[in-house]
């Protein structure tokens, strides 16, 4: 090649450089800000390098540089959180499928989110990672990434599996066993597990954690003294929680080998989870206690167990019972073993405890059903258990102890097992005697009747002889009651009994009540013959004996009885006083009779024998023919008892005084006032005939037939039909043709609505009507006697349609009808009948302050039983209650715990716990309501509220278990008394709200009772 050649050629090589070089400088440039931004982002300063990416990619002259800006655009997005990173991301892979950043723009993302542990982010790239195009070293990383992110979505099969691929790497292999290890331990395939976590033990990183789990495994496994010895290695280095974890782990583990004692402290220190026990921990710690013999430790656990329904409860419960009867709690252990007998888990700790809770209802009693129902249940249940012969004598007997009579009753007549003649015998009588107290004579009789068909145990037959004839004299079957009296008293059984005492008192006033005297005389002389005391009995006794003696015209006998009673200073002293002073007429001692009906009269300021004394006092002045002083008595009757049954009489007797001595008008006057103030009675009648004779021996017949005309029951034309009708009626009544009578009165009223006897026909109608129970018919009868002047009807009138206005229940119309016949009564019962219905029916309407103020007349009687003493008490209680006089109805219900029987003494009872409570004495409480459950279980609506009591005592006492359990069992067995259950439910509530604060086996319950 020559010169010019060779410089042509170089000249070519130099336009190609200065070509080439030109290009160069533009490659360089964006070459420098290109690593400029790569240095940014390896320093992590991605919004500048991104921004600078951005720059360098809109000027990139070549698809390489272009894509490679774009792959790192992405990457910085994905690391400022940028809301269109993945779009940027996608849009690289989109925009440059063939970029060699593709792949590593896969496991770049995916790596990062991984790092900052979002793993549903990193698995979603991972997922686009070719896997192919992976050295070994990010394989492995990919592998691994890839299980952890698995294993935190809780997807184990899928960590698994790539756990596995790596778990012999290096690098790697420690964390994937440990991991694959950790997954077998939560799907308890501790074989595996404990495989795993061996090839990892000596790695410190995980060491701490291996303990746990290893001992947590052994226990799993059984290998309990295995798990002891790991978890004592690991207690010291753990923290709080792993330390509360192995302590449960190490007590369970001591317990399970029968070690309570150790187990204990370890128990204890557990902490739960969230901070909550569970019953199966109560369970373990309380069983723990009891094994060691401390009865209370235990109680303290196991009753934190509440709603438990499984078979740690029902051991649980079996073993608080236990426990509490330790400690003598057999009230407590009574609900422990229902519960336990309840759950059939385990058959023979069921059995056990129905066993258990059987002879416990009977020995103390039971709050829930009948002791009968509970042994018949048991044996019924339990048919071939080999304590039925124990079950079956306590069943014989609880038909008495239990005193639910009625029920015990209802379960022999309906049973085909249970035929002992002689428990029927005793639970028919003890029937009767609470029929009877009740005042329920029939159905006494009736009782009384069954008992003596079965005459297998001679002391009852003579007690239930006894008692048939105390209730057919209740009845008036006085016939009858002799009969039974004096068989009694010819009973050989009968000679200790406290009824023998009194047999002779009984016969003599059977016979009084015939009205056979000379009988009654020669009883009530051989009862006050031999008996001093009580004092009561014995004075009415001489009371009644003087009585025989007076009407069999025995008139000093008579006074010598009654000076009997008189010496004994008792009750109606005065009655006696007065019948001794009448007796003196009668045997020609008038001028005595006066003396004594004198002395009667400045003796006995306030008697109800006061207005029959003046009477006879002016009558004995008449007969004495000392006619002023007679006149005189007469007045002063009339002012002091202007209303007295004598009133009418009175003004007649002193008409005719004044007729008799020629002083017609005088006469007149006092006739006409007997016809005006008592119209229709036969008073009224006498002084119209009386006055006819005056008028015509005065002449004065007009003005006679003028006054006639005016009175309304006077028809002087018709009086011979008038009387002929009402005889007619009154021949039928004395005849006891019942329905011929009542025909007959009404006949006679239909025709003399107005006649000479139409208030005795009134009233004998209303009797008529009232004995055949037909009470709305006799009404209008009884209201037309109270409506006229008083008469010798109107106390008896007064009596009955009160009776009827009761029980009516029409409390409004009793009162004004009860008012008066206190007032106007002349027999002392029909006044504490008067009083006592007011203190019932003013309660009623509430008007309490009334209500005490009967209360308290009714208990000024010293002749009144108990049975209207408790009534009187619990009265002047319950207004207290209502007013909020606590302390006032406190003593109020301790006076009626003394005298009452049935229900008022249950009602008192429940008082006597509510008032305990109320002064905290909460144990106090729980052993009054326990009294209600055991002596008066028939009376369910005080037992429910008793329950009630003994729930929210058991709570404030600190006994959640028992609190919890009287409150279900309430709820469940009282149904009929919603007010009651629904405060039960109430209570009950608040407790295991309380409860779920540290018991998570309670939460989930709670959760369901407020849905």
């Amino acid at each position: 090649m020559n010169y010019k050649q060779i410089l042509g050629f170089f000249a070519i090589i130099l336009l190609g450089f200065l070509g080439t070089a030109q290009q160069s400088a533009v490659y360089t440039n964006d070459f420098a800000a290109y690593n400029k931004a790569i240095d940014l982002y390896n320093n992590h300063q991605y919004k500048a390098a991104q921004k600078l990416f951005k720059e360098v990619q809109d000027e990139a002259k070549t698809i390489s540089l272009e894509s490679d800006c774009a792959y790192y655009i992405a990457n910085c997005a994905v690391r400022l959180n940028q809301s269109n990173a993945d779009e940027l991301m996608e849009d690289f892979v989109q925009n440059y499928p063939t970029s060699t950043k593709r792949n590593s723009a896969y496991i770049n993302v995916a790596n990062y989110y991984f790092e900052n542990g979002d793993y549903n982010y990193a698995r979603k790239w991972y997922k686009e990672v070719d896997q192919s195009n992976l050295s070994r070293k990010e394989l492995e990383e990919f592998y691994f990434n890839n299980g952890y992110a698995f294993f935190k979505a809780g997807r184990k099969d899928e960590a698994k599996k790539y756990f596995n691929r790596v778990r012999d790497s290096k690098e790697y292999g420690s964390q994937a066993k440990y991991y694959l290890g950790f997954i077998a331990y939560e799907g308890d395939d501790y074989e595996e597990a404990n495989e795993m976590f061996d090839e990892v033990k000596d790695n410190n990183r995980y060491n701490r954690n291996l303990s746990y789990f290893q001992a947590d495994m052994n226990f799993k496994l059984g290998k309990f003294e295995e798990a002891i010895k790991l978890g004592k290695e690991q207690l010291d280095k753990s923290n709080a929680l792993e330390r509360s974890e192995l302590n449960k782990i190490i007590g369970e583990s001591y317990f399970n080998l029968e070690q309570y004692e150790q187990a204990i402290p370890y128990l204890k220190e557990y902490r739960g989870k969230r901070g909550k026990w569970n019953n199966t921990d109560y369970y373990q710690l309380g069983y723990a206690y009891y094994k060691q013999g401390d009865y209370e430790k235990a109680v303290s656990e196991f009753n934190k167990i509440i709603d438990g329904q499984n078979h740690v409860a029902q051991n649980a419960y079996y073993h608080l019972a236990e426990s509490y009867i330790e400690l003598g709690k057999k009230q407590e252990a009574l609900n422990a073993f229902k519960n336990a007998s309840e759950m059939n888990f385990d058959k023979k700790i069921q059995e056990d405890a129905a066993l258990n809770y059987a002879k416990l209802s009977y020995e103390i009693g039971n709050n829930y059903k009948s002791i009968p129902e509970v042994l018949t249940e048991f044996l019924e249940t339990y048919s071939e258990s080999r304590e039925r012969e124990e079950i079956e004598a306590l069943l014989v007997d609880s038909y008495i102890t239990s005193k639910n009579y009625e029920k015990a009753l209802s379960l022999l007549e309906s049973s085909n097992d249970y035929k002992d003649k002689q428990v029927y015998q005793k639970v028919a009588y003890y029937r009767g005697i609470e029929l009877y107290k009740e005042g329920n004579y029939s159905g006494a009789l009736v009782m009384f009747n069954k008992s003596l068909a079965e005459r297998n145990d001679q002391n009852f037959t003579a007690k239930a002889t006894y008692w048939k004839a105390e209730s057919d004299y209740n009845l008036e079957n006085y016939h009858d009651a002799l009969i039974g009296y004096k068989e009694f008293k010819g009973m050989t059984a009968a000679k200790n009994t406290p009824e023998m005492e009194d047999i002779d008192y009984n016969i003599a006033y059977t016979y009084f009540k015939q009205k056979d005297y000379a009988n009654a005389i020669k009883f009530f002389k051989a009862y006050t013959d031999t008996h001093q005391k009580p004092l009561t009995q014995v004075n009415d006794a001489y009371l009644r004996l003087g009585d025989s003696y007076f009407v069999t015209s025995d008139y000093w006998s008579a006074m010598e009885a009654y000076n009997e009673a008189i010496g004994m200073k008792g009750i109606d002293s005065d009655y006696a006083y007065f019948q001794k002073a009448i007796s003196y007429g009668f045997v020609d001692k008038n001028d005595r009779k006066i003396e004594d009906l004198e002395a009667f009269l400045n003796k006995y300021n306030k008697s109800i024998y006061r207005d029959d004394a003046l009477y006879e006092l002016g009558n004995t002045y008449v007969a004495e023919n000392n006619t002023q002083k007679g006149i005189q008595t007469y007045n002063r009757l009339l002012n002091e008892a202007p209303h007295s049954s004598f009133a009418s009489k009175t003004l007649l007797k002193q008409g005719l005084i004044y007729y008799n001595d020629d002083q017609s008008q005088e006469a007149l006057d006092k006739f006409k006032r007997v016809v005006k103030e008592y119209p229709g009675t036969e008073e009224a009648n006498q002084a119209v005939k009386t006055a006819r004779v005056i008028y015509v021996d005065l002449g004065r017949t007009d003005e006679y037939a003028a006054w006639v005309k005016t009175l309304d029951f006077v028809e002087v034309s018709d009086s011979d039909i008038d009387n002929a009708t009402y005889e007619a009626a009154e021949n039928q009544f004395i005849e006891n043709n019942t329905e011929a009578a009542k025909k007959g009165f009404q006949k006679y009223l239909n025709e003399f609505s107005n006649g000479l006897h139409a208030l005795s026909a009134h009233f004998y109608l209303g009797q008529l009507h009232y004995r055949d129970e037909e009470k709305n018919e006799a009404l209008p009868h009884y209201k037309y006697v109270v409506e006229q002047p008083r008469n010798e009807f109107t106390e008896q009138a007064l009596a009955r349609l009160s009776q009827i206005y009761l029980e009516n229940k029409n409390y409004q119309a009793a009162i004004p009808i009860l008012e008066r016949l206190e007032q106007e009564a002349d027999f002392p019962q029909n006044i504490t009948f008067a009083q006592s219905n007011l203190m019932k029916s003013y309660y009623q309407l509430k008007n309490y302050a009334n209500t005490v103020k009967y209360a308290e007349k009714v208990l000024q009687n010293s002749k009144i039983e108990n049975s209207v003493k408790s009534d009187a008490q619990v009265f002047i209680a319950r207004s207290a209650i209502q007013t909020g006089d606590e302390e006032k109805a406190k003593k109020a219900y301790q006076e009626v715990r003394k005298i009452a029987t049935g229900s008022l003494a249950a009602e008192a009872q429940y008082y006597d716990a509510y008032f305990k409570r109320e002064d905290g004495d909460f144990t106090g409480s729980n052993e009054a309501a326990q009294i209600l459950a055991r002596d008066y279980s028939g009376y369910k609506k005080w037992g429910a509220k008793g329950l009630l009591l003994m729930g929210k005592n058991f709570y404030d006492l600190g006994d959640a278990y028992q609190a919890t359990y009287v409150l279900d069992a309430l709820i469940e067995n009282f149904g009929d008394y919603p007010e009651v259950t629904q405060e039960a439910q109430t209570e009950l509530n608040r407790i295991k709200s309380k409860e779920a604060e540290t018991n998570s086996s309670v939460e989930a319950e709670q959760t369901n009772n407020n849905n």
